[in-house]
């Protein structure tokens, strides 16, 4: 079967064969989303909105620390959906290539 021609795999449905790669998918998957998500809440937290009340380096190393945080829970929640969708996408090309 070419690729144009070969029928979308339905979530959740590869070959028990392809079990492991399937798992190893879902996990970069998951830890791809987490890179995006600290990438976004890095961006957002360069905005100047003017002199702040509090500060110093030790607010900015726990806020970076709280960001790692959530973006690792949101990315294991499955909270945004990227990972699921990058998963779904790239499971299609599993076994393609061998």
């Amino acid at each position: 079967m070419n690729p144009l021609s070969a029928p979308a795999l339905p979530q959740g449905s590869l070959p028990q064969s392809h079990g492991s790669d399937r798992a190893k998918l879902a996990a970069a998957a998951k830890q791809f989303e987490a890179i995006f998500v600290r990438q976004m809440l890095a961006a957002a937290r360069k905005t100047d909105f003017g002199e702040p009340l509090l500060g110093g380096q030790g607010l900015d190393t726990f806020r970076t620390m709280q960001d790692e945080r959530f973006a690792d829970l949101a990315a294991q929640s499955g909270a945004f959906g990227l990972a699921k969708q990058i998963e779904t996408q790239l499971a299609n090309h599993i076994g393609k290539e061998g």
